[in-house]
């Protein structure tokens, strides 16, 4: 409370002691000599052709941008049926204020091109100051995927054989859609990944040290995943299907609509996902004798998983234009994913001389049902005409699953014959979890370009799990009360943050944040008793600095610290079964890891960047693996320090006329020194990525694309993993007057993408093989359609749970 009473008073403080000026671009468009009312009109920065406004002509042509930093600027505008038109380049500076630009002329398309679809080409990474922009649909190979795989084809981005996902080599990394936290994490958050179709896409934002307006969570950084969305006055949409190919079959169909009409803007996005796929693991264990240390027995572990399910996500919402300056809006999504997966399992047990002596078979039947209901209430006003705004969110999300797991195991010796009983273990493993979040931010531009921003926010996380496992015994149902838990955990964080950004010289602009947040957790174990409960507060102070040498050369630097909280997933103590001899379970003793990141980069000609980074954490979170007689069980903890060092170039270049190149190289060295398992340990490795895109333009409505990804051998927490690479080609060719669009393409050409990685130390001797579905033959089409003038885009404020979602997990 007394944090939101500070804030307040010193937001309104400087709002009313800052005086502003800013500059003023205004001109008009004609249309064949007369006023062109409704075209759209964009201000680029200049030297890298960002957006920094958009407006709409009015009904007498003119449009205005006001409170414009000094600096250089250029005007873009286009209307149905014509071509995109600039005007000259603009200088504001401190002794022009005041530009009036002559009217710019729109130009008829051709003829021949009339009653076609013109689609605007952007390129498939964008770099800017404080992040990197892919843009989806300008990837062929993106057809067919899912929002997982084309995380993993982003540059920097890795996504290990469980889905986590990690930013230049590092884990911690924070995962929004549309600017909300999706409040989950781990498996749950690459489930919920999985199932988003690219047909849903429009952007990946990239933020390794982003500012202090944004969740201070995610030690690595931010990916923000931008859905699609088009204002139009009058209707617009999409309608995609994708029918893909593998070992099996599987199905894509998305349908994205947005109506505007007057006040009132609706839009609306509706997926569905098909799947079936296989998976298989192979694991080989040296089980060691407590007393000589040396090896006893061998396992060597074979399972083969089909998995087989549907998906189903929607998401409407409602803009209300109350007033010119004054936005309500609302949002509800579904998401409901239905999976049936059955896991043969095979184990045999040799002695030390490899030497077969008995063989368990398994057969694990898991049934997941998954609903997420996620509502968002939005509200954004400007103040005044000098850009002063205030913004609020309110989210609820409530995420369910059930799980019911079914595994029966038989034993026999080295000759087939029963050495003992079968027995059976079942289990109903629901999980329940609801998010509350409210935030309000306020924006103040100031002089000659500078700008503040202050916010609050506060978010109450419930999460309710009673597993319960039985056997069957003699054919009855027995309650197993050493595996049956139930475990409560809530969790509230309050947080405050102010930030400046300021032009310091003509070349020279910086930006200067903090951020505190409040934590307070407390868990029960009811089956037990066992309990915890934890208050601590932290800061997060950021700076960013940017110089432009020139034309051709910008330089930037930023410094940061972040925080990566422990999902809720990891925190829940549960037990789940992989077979007889192997589980996972959550550990509710975690502790956050906090990391400080410092990053250096060069610019040349918006082209080629070149970033040196370093960073340091603390008490980093991974899976370890832990032997306890014959049984082997992952659990996550607490295990180690991580320094690194990392070089990284991303290239966005034209080759010729019909060739564009993209590619980022990204190397880096993790160092990791702790302890696990009692025994102490220092892992080094050096390590890069590189990910690579050539787009190729055969005609004007052909093109071809290839791409690829290696990585060297890395260290994966605890477990040294070997390289692995993929390649993928793919064709596009617009039809129907380019309103249309069938893409044909293959991933993983050659079926390299296999997982190999080792771990050894203390009493741990582990070796795995997992190999997935991942050549996958697609073929989409896609459909665009619209009526009605292209408006300025609703800016919709970003919600209030992005932290808490990426921390569910589905």
């Amino acid at each position: 409370m007394k944090i939101s009473v500070l804030l307040a008073s010193l937001v309104l403080f400087l709002s009313s002691a800052i005086a502003q000026n800013g500059g003023k671009i205004s001109g008009s468009i004609l249309q064949n000599g007369k006023a062109a009312g409704g075209a759209s009109v964009s201000l680029l920065r200049a030297r890298d052709s960002a957006t920094v406004k958009i407006a709409a002509a009015n009904s007498e042509g003119l449009y205005s941008f006001e409170n414009i930093p000094d600096g250089k600027y250029v005007v873009s505008v286009t209307a149905v049926g014509h071509r995109k038109s600039f005007s000259k380049i603009i200088d504001v500076t401190a002794q022009q204020q005041v530009v009036q630009l002559p009217a710019i002329n729109l130009v008829p398309v051709s003829k021949d091109m009339a009653g076609v679809t013109v689609t605007a080409s952007r390129p498939l990474v964008e770099q800017r100051i404080d992040r990197t922009i892919v843009n989806v649909d300008a990837s062929i190979t993106n057809v067919g995927t899912s929002a997982l795989e084309v995380l993993e084809k982003s540059p920097g981005v890795s996504v290990d054989r469980d889905g986590n996902i990690s930013l230049k080599g590092k884990e911690g990394v924070l995962v929004m859609v549309d600017g909300r936290p999706t409040q989950l994490g781990g498996a749950d958050l690459a489930n919920l990944l999985r199932n988003m179709s690219s047909n849903q896409l429009d952007q990946i934002e990239i933020m390794t040290n982003p500012p202090a307006r944004y969740d201070a969570a995610g030690t690595s950084g931010i990916i923000n995943i931008k859905t699609k969305k088009t204002i139009s006055a009058g209707y617009n949409g999409s309608a995609t299907l994708t029918y893909s190919q593998g070992r099996y079959a599987k199905t894509a169909e998305g349908f994205n609509f947005n109506y505007r009409e007057g006040k009132v803007n609706v839009f609306s996005t509706l997926s569905h996902n098909y799947m079936k796929q296989y998976g298989t693991i192979n694991i080989d264990r040296n089980i060691f004798d407590n007393t000589t240390n040396t090896i006893d027995k061998v396992f060597n572990q074979e399972a083969n998983r089909l998995a087989e399910g549907n998906a189903y996500n929607a998401k409407v919402g409602l803009d209300f234009f109350a007033t010119k300056n004054t936005t309500f809006g609302a949002a509800l999504t579904i998401n409901s994913r239905h999976v049936l997966a059955k896991n043969p399992n095979i184990t045999r047990i040799s002695n030390s001389s490899k030497d077969l002596e008995s063989v368990t078979k398994a057969m694990v039947d898991n049934k997941n049902d998954w609903n997420g209901l996620g509502t968002n209430l939005n509200f954004r006003t400007v103040l005044d005409k000098k850009g002063k705004e205030l913004t609020s969110d309110i989210d609820f999300l409530k995420y369910g699953s059930q799980n019911d797991q079914f595994m029966v195991n038989s034993y026999t010796d080295a000759i087939g014959s029963p050495y003992r009983k079968a027995d059976t273990l079942m289990g109903d493993l629901p999980q329940n979890i609801k998010v509350y979040t409210a935030r309000v931010d306020y924006l103040q531009p100031m002089n000659k370009g500078a700008k503040f921003e202050a916010g609050i926010k506060t978010g109450i996380v419930r999460t309710d799990n009673n597993a319960a496992y039985d056997s069957i015994q003699n054919g009855r149902i027995i309650h197993d009360f050493n595996r049956s838990n139930h475990f409560v955990y809530e969790e509230n964080i309050n947080a405050a943050y102010v930030n400046l950004s300021a032009p310091l010289s003509k070349k020279i602009t910086a930006q200067f944040g903090l951020r505190l947040e409040n934590t307070n957790a407390k868990g029960v174990q009811k089956t037990t008793g066992e309990d915890f409960d934890r208050h601590y507060t932290q800061l997060f102070p950021t700076a960013f600095f940017q110089y432009k040498a020139n034309d051709k050369n910008n330089f930037g630097a930023n410094l940061g610290r972040r925080v990566r909280r422990p999902s809720y997933e990891s925190l829940n103590p549960f037990i789940r079964f992989i077979d007889r001899y192997m589980y996972q379970k959550g550990n509710p003793a975690l502790k956050p890891s906090v990391s400080t990141n410092l990053e250096i980069s060069h610019t040349w000609k918006n082209q080629i960047t070149t970033t040196l980074n370093y960073s340091r954490t603390k008490d980093v979170v991974d899976g370890i693996i832990e032997q306890k007689g014959q049984e082997t069980y992952t659990i996550p903890a607490n295990i180690s320090s991580l320094t690194q060092f990392g070089l990284s170039i991303n290239a966005n270049t034209p080759i010729t006329k019909w060739w564009t190149s993209s590619i980022n190289i990204n190397a880096f060295n993790n160092n990791y020194k702790g302890v696990v398992s009692s025994a102490p340990i220092d892992l080094a490795a050096t390590s890069f990525v590189v990910t690579g895109t050539q787009q190729f333009k055969v005609t004007k409505t052909l093109t071809a694309e290839l791409n690829g990804r290696f990585r060297n051998g890395w260290y994966e927490g605890v477990m040294r993993a070997k390289s692995i690479a993929f390649m993928g080609i793919g064709v596009s060719q617009q039809v129907l007057k380019n309103a249309g669009t069938i893409r044909f393409t293959v991933r993983d050409i050659f079926h390299s993408q296999v997982f190999r990685g080792r771990s050894q130390y203390g009493n741990v001797d582990f070796e795995i093989e997992q190999v997935n579905e991942t050549r996958i033959a697609s073929i989409g089409f896609s459909y665009r359609f619209a009526k009605g003038k292209k408006i300025a885009p609703v800016k919709r404020t970003a919600g209030s749970a992005t932290e808490e979602q990426d921390r569910i997990g589905q």
